[in-house]
């Protein structure tokens, strides 16, 4: 790769401190192509005491991550995937007419997990807010989602750690469902889209919030371009995602609901990074205050206004009826 690295002694040692307790390179731009775009002028960073008087600077040489692989991500993906080919086994897969996605019947949906109000809110069963994050609707919409954690996710997580990277998933995941339970009561929801809003959100804040650090070193520097040329990437993964609100199963009450929690999660989850003492305690504030009220005021709003059908308690029986298909199969009602 060309372009200048830093030289730095601790590192060549083999120095753990948490000073440098990062890894610098990213293998995937590693080509000629991305090389290229990534090089600035020497220009730049020519008053930086760590310069060498190189004449060209490649930024992602300089681009620090808090873990060489985004293990979560990974896993995430795995287990998602592992669920769905378990769930089309069990349950078998449904028309194109019933379920164009390229999965099985509604009913498989719900006994496996999905997102159902009136089972939520009736019956208790507060686990199916989390659980929908590990269903999709079918091969399609998994491929989908599997595409973008593996990609953006496993990118974030690597920046932001493992730890931050599942606070951030599951929380969004969470809020996802809380909101589709109060937007669209009546319908099943599955899916891990937005979740992955959830990391565009927290990406928003952190831009936002580390937008006025001091650019002092080539890596004050390189961070901040690598997160300005960020947010145009996100912005058009909101965009993508947001158009998948339109599949099967999948609502944007859930995209909105993820997106809305990513941000306020991540003011929350990125406060002590903005580099100052004042500055973190404020914004820390903020995150918590907006986290705060974002699932006060949901859950209040779900529990005392939202009236779910009874039907939705009878999945097979309520989807007969909805395609009036005389040979819609309830394979995995769990009856």
């Amino acid at each position: 790769m060309g372009g200048f690295r830093k030289k730095d002694p601790q590192y060549e040692k083999g120095d753990n401190s948490e000073e440098h307790d990062y890894h610098e390179h990213v293998d995937e731009f590693n080509d000629e192509e991305n090389s290229e775009r990534n090089k600035v002028s020497k220009s730049k960073y020519e008053d930086d005491p760590d310069y060498d008087g190189e004449d060209e600077i490649n930024v992602m040489d300089h681009y620090r991550f808090r873990q060489r692989f985004g293990i979560a991500s990974i896993v995430l993906s795995a287990g998602q995937t592992i669920v769905m080919a378990a769930m089309m086994w069990q349950c078998g897969i449904a028309p194109i007419n019933i379920n164009p996605m390229l999965g099985p019947y509604p009913d498989a949906l719900s006994y496996w997990g999905a997102k159902n109000s009136v089972l939520i809110l009736d019956d208790g069963e507060i686990w199916r807010l989390v659980t929908p994050i590990f269903l999709h609707a079918g091969v399609l919409h998994l491929v989908g989602n599997i595409g973008v954690q593996m990609e953006t996710g496993v990118f974030f997580e690597r920046e932001w750690g493992s730890l931050k990277f599942l606070i951030i998933y599951f929380g969004s995941g969470i809020s996802s469902s809380i909101l589709s339970v109060c937007a669209k009561p009546d319908i099943l929801s599955v899916g891990s889209s937005g979740a992955v809003m959830g990391l565009f959100g927290a990406k928003l804040s952190e831009i936002l919030l580390k937008y006025w650090r001091s650019q002092d070193t080539i890596q004050d520097r390189v961070s901040h371009a690598v997160r300005q040329d960020q947010l145009g990437g996100v912005l058009c993964g909101v965009l993508i995602v947001g158009l998948m609100s339109f599949i099967p199963f999948v609502d944007w009450a859930a995209h909105l609901g993820g997106l809305i929690g990513g941000i306020a999660i991540g003011m929350l989850v990125f406060a002590p990074d903005t580099g100052a003492k004042t500055t973190g305690c404020f914004w820390l504030l903020v995150g918590a205050g907006c986290t705060a009220g974002l699932f006060i005021s949901l859950l209040v709003y779900m529990y005392t206004e939202v009236e779910p059908q009874e039907d939705l308690r009878d999945v097979c029986q309520y989807y007969k009826q909805m395609t009036g298909d005389d040979g819609y199969e309830c394979t995995c009602s769990g009856e």
